[in-house]
């Protein structure tokens, strides 16, 4: 099964993280399939690759809790039910 989640890169204190595509049993520093963005918490920036996320929540990964409300906060679950919409229609 495949996560989105949270992969910390950066010095002491002074944290970055990726988002990735990662499977579950993997460490969270562990080798990812693809990185699907960028979280700064100190500066507040997010970068998400939208149409990567979408593919990998389409074909079932399970995102996180904080990258679940990162890509809620970006509006990527509504560009998912649009996307599954016209697919059904």
């Amino acid at each position: 099964m495949v996560k989105l989640r949270l992969k910390r890169c950066g010095r002491k204190q002074r944290a970055i993280y990726r988002i990735v595509a990662i499977d579950v049993r993997s460490r969270r520093e562990g080798r990812d399939l693809r990185k699907v963005g960028f979280y700064d918490p100190i500066k507040n920036q997010i970068y998400l690759n939208v149409p990567a996320i979408l593919y990998f929540l389409e074909k079932g990964a399970q995102p996180t809790g904080t990258v679940h409300d990162i890509s809620k906060k970006a509006g990527v679950f509504t560009e998912l039910r649009l996307n599954q919409q016209t697919k059904f229609n």
